[in-house]
């Protein structure tokens, strides 16, 4: 069988190869039948599953309570928010037909869930006391997408979406704060990928919102990726469903909402952002497998009982270690499968290590190769190691960050840091549609979230006039 380096082009001559053949090496995911879809493998949505672990107690300590609904949603719901059916039309799938009867009304798939939940709150709010009222769902939308691409673009794809009602606005905003706050959190803490929090222009903001709050990563192609999203809707929708409340003082009002939500999406940017020549590199918080022991010799006995022994010492520590001991497989093909995998310790035991009682551990990011004695603070010394790769991971993601991001002080200077070198770039700029269509077109980058006002006023880069809103442009996927 060809080894699997000569199978992976490199990333930095040929990145749209490196990425598909990689979640197909990497055994993440695979296509499906209908254009535009994917299959996740079970070793990919392992990653998905640490996701979900790690967001769930925080929802739940938040209050917030999971939920699911329908898939199938009346077109006429959508049509109740003028935005957001204008917004969504273009992606949606429709179905007319049940069997061989034409329906009498159509019904779309699922492509967001805001309005056949806020459908249901109608019924289920009447006083103030019933709210706050904060709901989750793990589920499937379908978006119909034109040029897709695993995880980072498909037609149907896997997502979180939380939604709440409120009765106060204040309170509504604080929550949509809170929804960006966790996804930066999520990005940070596991994926060890660090990025931008900021609003959404008019022109990207989500349909039928008053305000987007955005997670923006930065990619080694130099392209931005809207990494999660969080949205203050007011009371657009609740207008639009009459979810309305008496309230303490036997007024009657109309809720205000949020909705959020983080996709498969941020497994695309997990891929790109920390994947290299050789494969995936997966921070170790959140890869399925942390650590993965391999013997030289597959049949040895007593190769074999020292593997086992690692095996459950790691276990009992709460490490997700796998022992492959697969035969037909060389030792060799075994270390390839496994980089390529990017799990980020591996275990290499040979005679030399059972006679000396020690373990040889590889690092997957950067390298690093060291020998620890199998004693009983091997399984400390083991996770210790992981955390410190998960903060150099982090750190590195924050230097990339920085060294991604650049000033321009004007149009000219602007269009040219884009050709020239991508990623961030930071100006001066007046939130407005028909300037940022301008750019757009001229240049393909739009903009990407609303930073900190500068306390001095700048020069627009588009108009020339005085302002202090400072944005940050990029191309993105």
């Amino acid at each position: 069988m060809p080894k699997r380096k000569k199978l992976l082009p490199a990333k930095t001559e040929h990145p749209s190869e490196w990425y598909t053949t990689v979640v197909k090496l990497a055994d993440l995911a695979d296509y499906g039948p209908v254009r535009g879809t994917m299959i996740i493998k079970p070793y990919g949505y392992a990653l998905w599953e640490r996701v979900q672990a790690e967001m769930n107690p925080l929802m739940q300590a938040k209050g917030v309570q999971n939920a699911y609904f329908p898939a199938f949603i009346p077109h006429s719901f959508l049509q109740k928010e003028a935005s957001h059916v204008e917004g969504f039309s273009p992606e949606l799938a429709v179905v007319t037909h049940a069997g061989d009867e034409e329906l009498e009304e159509p019904l779309v798939v699922r492509p967001t869930s805001e309005t056949t939940i806020y459908n249901a709150y109608a019924s289920w709010v009447q006083s103030w006391r019933d709210l706050p009222l904060m709901m989750n769902q793990w589920c499937n939308v379908v978006r119909w997408e034109k040029r897709t691409q695993p995880f980072l673009r498909t037609s149907e794809f896997l997502w979180q979406e939380g939604h709440t009602a409120h009765a106060s606005h204040s309170e509504a905003k604080a929550m949509q704060q809170w929804g960006i706050d966790l996804y930066a959190h999520i990005y940070r803490s596991i994926f060890a990928i660090d990025g931008y929090v900021g609003e959404k222009s008019t022109m990207e903001r989500f349909a039928g919102a008053n305000s987007t709050l955005t997670f923006e990563a930065m990619m080694p192609s130099g392209k931005a990726l809207q990494a999660g999203t969080s949205h203050d809707l007011g009371q657009n929708f609740s207008k639009a469903f009459d979810i309305s409340f008496s309230t303490k003082d036997d007024s009657i009002d109309y809720t205000w909402q949020t909705s959020w939500g983080l996709s498969t999406r941020s497994l695309g940017a997990l891929i790109l952002a920390h994947g290299d020549d050789d494969g995936l590199v997966l921070p170790p918080r959140i890869a399925p497998t942390q650590v993965a022991i391999i013997t030289t010799a597959p049949q040895s006995d007593t190769q074999s009982a020292f593997a086992r022994q690692l095996l459950a010492q790691l276990t009992a520590a709460n490490v997700r270690v796998i022992y492959d001991d697969r035969d037909d497989e060389r030792f060799g093909f075994k270390l390839n499968k496994w980089e390529v995998k990017g799990v980020p310790l591996t275990i290499r035991l040979g005679d030399k290590e059972v006679e000396s009682n020690l373990a040889t551990i590889k690092a997957r990011y950067g390298g690093e190769q060291r020998q620890f004695a199998v004693d009983d603070q091997f399984a400390i010394a083991v996770t210790t190691w992981l955390e410190e790769i998960q903060a150099a991971m982090l750190a590195g993601s924050v230097a990339a960050k920085e060294a991604a991001t650049r000033e321009a002080t004007s149009y000219d200077e602007f269009t040219k840091l884009v050709q020239q070198h991508g990623g961030f770039i930071k100006v001066f700029w007046e939130d407005n549609p028909a300037t940022e269509k301008q750019v757009k077109e001229a240049t393909h980058a739009t903009s990407r979230c609303r930073l900190p006002d500068s306390s001095e006023p700048g020069i627009d880069f588009v108009t020339g006039k005085p302002t202090k809103q400072q944005w940050l442009f990029a191309k993105s996927y």
